[in-house]
């Protein structure tokens, strides 16, 4: 029986995951020190004889050289996540992403562990070439601007773990991920489907920030841990960067409306310039970002299968109860 340790397990793309190890036959443990992640997440699990759970700090060297040394593969996870906590908190942003990211490389080299290491779409910025590919060039903003400093730290941890394959022949594998959403997503650290969730559920009024017209692509969480898993067992997939995430477009404004007319609500849609949406300085926003699957479609044989409005009703569904 394989056995797999979620870094960020209790979050809301790590509990997810842990449900599908679990149902593939994985012993799962999963390590979170509830910064963001939600005990509530994986209550469900704790009683399950394949499933184990830590409360603790991933850059704990005692306590991560345990749990590395038992499994057989990491999935890194744990990062400091969401637009207003990177800019109201750079300093815990940059040194959990680099320093978290660090301890676990060290300790899947001492004992030879295949990880696979979490990215995301932030790290290609302001780029104008779409669809975004996996070794496009990344152009970001200023140092000033605190929002970049989370695209540079997962940069940073893009290059330190390729360093680790290249040079310490580590099997690593890289996965950028493109808004991933869905149930036990939060909206409170500036994910936007689960505010425009509450707040239709609540007929308040759906704030828009912006001009709204900034283009996304959402996919839906069990789909993204299913491309997970599949990155996991394909022996091409080591020492590659990888997008997953879906290509279907939609402005957040149409996203808004959408929401708003799944949930029956009468809420009304309010746009907020940027500068009243953010009061600590820092904020940057980019236009449009949609990826590339090719490669994972190659590799992994995977491509999204939710549509968005399904993955919309699963939300509402989630907050009503």
């Amino acid at each position: 029986m394989k056995h797999a340790l979620i870094t960020g397990g209790a979050g809301f793309i790590g509990s997810h995951l842990s449900e599908l190890l679990l149902e593939r036959g994985y012993r799962v443990t999963i390590i979170d020190n509830l910064s963001t992640g939600q005990f509530r997440n994986i209550e469900h699990l704790v009683t399950h004889p394949h499933f184990r759970f830590a409360i603790e700090d991933i850059r704990n060297i005692h306590i991560t050289d345990r749990l590395v040394s038992e499994c057989d593969l990491i999935v890194h996870l744990a990062a400091a996540v969401g637009v207003r906590k990177i800019i109201e908190e750079p300093i815990n942003t940059i040194e959990v992403n680099i320093g978290g990211t660090e301890t676990l490389l060290k300790t899947a080299r001492r004992y030879r562990k295949k990880i696979l290491v979490a990215s995301t779409s932030e790290v290609y910025g302001k780029g104008v070439s779409f669809p975004f590919r996996e070794d496009d060039d990344s152009v970001l903003g200023p140092t000033s601007r605190s929002r970049w400093s989370y695209a540079a730290s997962k940069a940073i941890d893009e290059f330190l773990a390729l360093a680790y394959h290249y040079e310490a022949e580590l099997p690593v594998v890289i996965f950028r991920l493109f808004n991933t959403v869905g149930p036990r997503q939060q909206g409170q650290y500036g994910m936007v489907l689960p505010r425009f969730v509450q707040w239709a559920l609540a007929n308040e009024p759906i704030q828009v920030y912006g001009d709204g017209d900034q283009q996304r692509c959402f996919c839906n969480v069990r789909d993204v841990v299913d491309a997970m898993h599949r990155l996991s067992e394909a022996p091409t997939a080591v020492g590659q960067v990888v997008n997953i995430g879906s290509s279907e477009e939609i402005s957040i404004l149409q996203l808004a409306e959408l929401v708003r007319t799944r949930a029956n609500s009468t809420s009304v849609i309010q746009r907020i310039p940027y500068e009243e949406a953010y009061q600590t300085p820092g904020f940057e926003d980019f236009r449009r970002r949609v990826p590339a699957l090719d490669k994972i479609g190659r590799i992994a044989g995977w491509e999204p299968t939710t549509p968005l409005n399904d993955t919309i009703d699963q939300i509402i569904a989630y907050y009503r109860e």
